[in-house]
């Protein structure tokens, strides 16, 4: 008789799979980690697929003794032996800092196997989406005046204003993904609203490998320094144009191209990304380190389910909701 690992234990095994980042150039200080960081990244995909958005929550869920919970505990950490309470916290507090890392070697293992260009141009599509923070915004008036009218307010959030959301009080999610007929995602932050796209977008872009050869993107990446970094790198930014239409200038319909393209393949992901995370409601988290881990554990868990779909030899992108909703 064979025995079929659940789909959950199968997707935590499949962090296993995650090449691993390059190691830092020198040891930090204190003592050397007795847990692997690997380990953690396992609990934060347990943590995501089960829905568990505190640390506390997470801890005492695994603490519990039922033949499910020993199961998947022995998957997380070799011997089935749980960290101490504030182990587990004081690493679950540092894992946003490598997430980053996590995500960029994953997204570049996935292009080796799913090769989305073979049959199309080189290009990535980059974007922000705002996320709304938990509980009650603080208005510009009360935060100048260092005013917390309210203790549910998420002081680390911030405005900002989209032309489809309005004005939204909350982070942004910043990411790069593939434009072919699989989305990868490459690349990923997660910061305060206010922070501007064209800015972080050269930190963002530093993560991708060297495949990529046109980054495309709306008005807001269309700044000389960006054009000039992607240059620099042996990219071609294509951005929209600010100001009225209709546009006059030679360029427009090669543009208009592009701009189907990146939308079709970065607002289609935006759109499946929230579905799947609930991320059109308030966020579930509060605090900037708390939201980082979520929101970039939920582009980790999408990639997880696109390498496990690989493996499996299923269509990537069809039903991927309802598979990660059934771990």
């Amino acid at each position: 008789m064979v025995v079929v690992d659940r789909l959950l234990v199968q997707l935590l095994r499949m962090v296993d799979a995650i090449p691993e980042p390059p190691p830092p150039s020198s040891r930090g200080r204190g003592r050397p980690l007795v847990y692997p960081e690997r380990f953690f990244v396992k609990v934060l995909v347990f943590m995501i697929l089960r829905r568990l958005h505190r640390v506390h929550e997470a801890f005492t869920v695994l603490s519990y003794p039922s033949a499910d919970i020993l199961e998947i505990r022995a998957v997380l950490f070799p011997g089935g032996k749980l960290p101490s309470r504030r182990t587990f916290e004081r690493r679950l507090k540092r894992l946003p800092d490598q997430l980053p890392a996590q995500i960029c070697s994953l997204g570049t293992h996935l292009l080796k196997l799913y090769r989305p260009w073979e049959h199309s141009g080189r290009a990535v599509a980059i974007d922000s989406t705002p996320l709304r923070a938990q509980g009650s915004p603080w208005h510009k008036a009360d935060r100048e005046a260092g005013h917390l009218p309210n203790t549910n307010i998420d002081t680390d959030a911030h405005w900002t204003k989209s032309g489809w959301h309005g004005w939204v009080y909350g982070y942004k999610l910043h990411l790069v993904t593939t434009v072919a007929a699989v989305w990868i995602p490459l690349a990923a932050r997660l910061r305060p609203a206010n922070e501007a796209d064209n800015i972080l977008a050269q930190e963002i872009l530093l993560d991708l490998p060297s495949e990529p050869r046109f980054v495309l993107g709306d008005s807001q990446y269309n700044t000389e320094d960006l054009h000039r970094f992607c240059a620099e790198h042996g990219r071609t930014l294509i951005a929209s144009h600010r100001g009225k239409h209709p546009r006059t200038d030679p360029g427009k319909d090669v543009r208009r191209i592009f701009h189907t393209l990146r939308g079709i393949a970065m607002e289609n992901f935006n759109s499946l990304y929230k579905a799947i995370n609930d991320a059109r409601r308030p966020l579930p988290t509060r605090g900037l380190i708390n939201t980082q881990r979520f929101a970039l554990g939920a582009v980790l868990v999408y990639q997880l389910a696109l390498l496990h779909r690989f493996h499996c030899g299923e269509p990537h992108q069809q039903g991927i909701k309802a598979l990660i909703r059934a771990a």
